[in-house]
């Protein structure tokens, strides 16, 4: 492995490292078989248990570009319980690329007995980049990369929740999700003064490759701009051997979590609410901005939004009030919100959102993409290029307003009233731009519908004083509680939409 690298490195000097040399490994990688690493560890490291394995530390002082003062510097994740497969690393510089090799000499093992002059170039499980992001004192952890096609990044102010991944493959719709993993990294030196720095990555997987170029600017709103070329495989090096077609390709994935929240309240829980995200919003290309509250199933479920040329969509953490989650240690007001904006056209496709059982927070259970509607011959490149905002309490909100809370839930009745069975009620409100511009007098109308298997019961609007925010009530009838039932509101003035469009779906009692 180590002797590949160096080849590759080599290689790379020569010609120029860059997004067609990393295309050209993409795209000749397809064209083989492919090869899964091996994820044998060291007898000695293969047997510690996960406190174990966080006693292992990369030493801050042997951090890459520390001493020579950069603005940015790079940290390195040992191999163990968990992380097996290794990554190549590597650093471009004007130079050419140079392989950062595994040295015992740069990691802190604690208390563990292990033996690690004898592992060789091990390689990493991963790497995390650092910055000035909160204090001029201290560079804070930016991004991280480790684990399949896994990152995530923070913003100014924010704690770490949700992820992002390079390609998702199957995860709903096919025989079991595959997971592509970026195999090989390239980090670019940071000039003296930059405000960015670039990763370069090659992913791989059974029936893709992939290559990526990541833009990452710190700030208060973190961005990732992503470029990728993605290549199908056709066989397994054998013409006569196709692989099992892709049923779902995910591009720009989400994954994220959702426990219980004001729409899905848990009783038995002291905390209102435990989620990294709350909704999924989308900016569809045909001019509506949905949302849709997440939720936790008893079973999967999974949605889909069609669209031509999406302007962006997002898994979102919109409640950012401590008193909303009364956790001291979790701080899930602090979870970045992610957006997603095309930087070009799409073509036809469709947001999917999976939604899985998930039996604590200790789970991701929640996962968004995009699926173009048509996939690209073996061999030629699906390209797709957009950027990852990480987002705080400023973030993308619709332009006219946008629901603030959605509650599940039915307030006074009085004894003997009558309900139907299974009828539900909602209670929305909604705030922003287009609302508070309107007298709290205004004719503003609550539209709300249904599909066939719920009856809109109510559906009415009005201010409230407290606030200043507009409430709608929504009660429905769920006609057949053993199966799902999907429910849209939007709040109407003057015969035109002044908020996004709720979209909400009755899971099966």
């Amino acid at each position: 492995m180590a002797l590949a690298a160096v080849l590759l490195a080599a290689a790379a000097q020569a010609q120029g490292f860059d997004f067609e040399s990393l295309t050209r490994l993409a795209r000749d990688r397809a064209n083989e078989p492919y090869r899964a690493v091996g994820g044998k560890l060291p007898a000695d490291l293969a047997q510690l248990g996960y406190d174990h394995v966080r006693d292992i530390r990369w030493r801050p002082e042997h951090a890459l570009w520390r001493a020579e003062k950069l603005p940015f510097e790079a940290m390195f994740f040992h191999l163990g319980l968990y992380q097996t497969e290794p990554v190549l690393i590597n650093e471009v510089t004007p130079e050419g690329v140079r392989h950062i090799r595994y040295d015992q000499a740069d990691f802190n093992y604690g208390k563990n007995q292990v033996q690690p002059q004898a592992w060789g170039d091990l390689g990493f499980a991963g790497f995390r980049l650092h910055h000035n992001l909160n204090s001029s004192a201290y560079k804070d952890e930016l991004i991280v990369f480790q684990g399949a096609s896994y990152f995530r990044a923070l913003g100014q102010g924010q704690q770490y929740g949700l992820s992002a991944r390079g390609l998702a493959i199957d995860t709903a719709g096919g025989a079991g999700e595959e997971f592509p993993r970026f195999t090989e990294f390239w980090l670019v030196r940071p000039e003296a003064e930059a405000k960015q720095i670039t990763v370069y990555a090659l992913m791989d997987s059974p029936r893709a490759t992939g290559a990526y170029r990541f833009d990452i600017q710190p700030g208060a709103q973190t961005s990732t701009t992503v470029h990728s070329r993605v290549f199908l495989r056709a066989h397994d090096g054998r013409p006569t051997r196709p692989i099992r077609p892709i049923a779902t390709l995910g591009i720009a994935p989400l994954t994220s979590m959702f426990l219980f929240g004001e729409n899905q309240p848990r009783k038995q829980d002291f905390r209102p609410e435990v989620h990294d995200s709350d909704g999924l919003m989308i900016a569809t290309g045909e001019g509506e901005w949905l949302w849709r509250p997440l939720q936790n199933p008893g079973q999967t479920l999974v949605t889909s939004f069609t669209t031509q040329n999406p302007k962006g969509f997002g898994l979102m953490q919109r409640d950012r009030q401590w008193a909303s989650y009364e956790d001291v240690e979790a701080r899930y007001e602090r979870r970045p919100s992610v957006w997603v904006r095309p930087l070009h056209d799409w073509g036809a496709g469709r947001v999917e959102l999976v939604q899985l059982h998930a039996p604590d927070e200790t789970h991701d259970n929640i996962v968004a993409y995009w699926v173009p509607q048509q996939l690209p011959a073996p061999g030629q490149p699906l390209e797709f290029a957009y950027t990852l905002s990480w987002q705080g309490d400023a973030q993308q909100r619709p332009p006219g307003a946008w629901v603030v809370q959605s509650r599940r839930g039915m307030g006074f009745v009085q004894a003997g009233t009558k309900t139907l069975p299974q009828e539900v009620q909602y209670v929305l409100d909604f705030d922003g731009p287009a609302l508070r511009a309107l007298p709290a007098d205004a004719a503003v109308e609550a539209m709300v519908s249904s599909d066939a298997n719920a009856r809109v019961i109510e559906g009415n609007a009005y201010h409230n004083p407290v606030t200043g925010q507009w409430r709608m009530t929504v009660r429905v009838q769920h006609l057949r509680a053993n199966r799902p039932a999907e429910l849209r509101a939007f709040l109407q003035h003057d015969q035109h939409a002044v908020s996004e469009t709720w979209t909400h779906i009755l899971l099966p009692e």
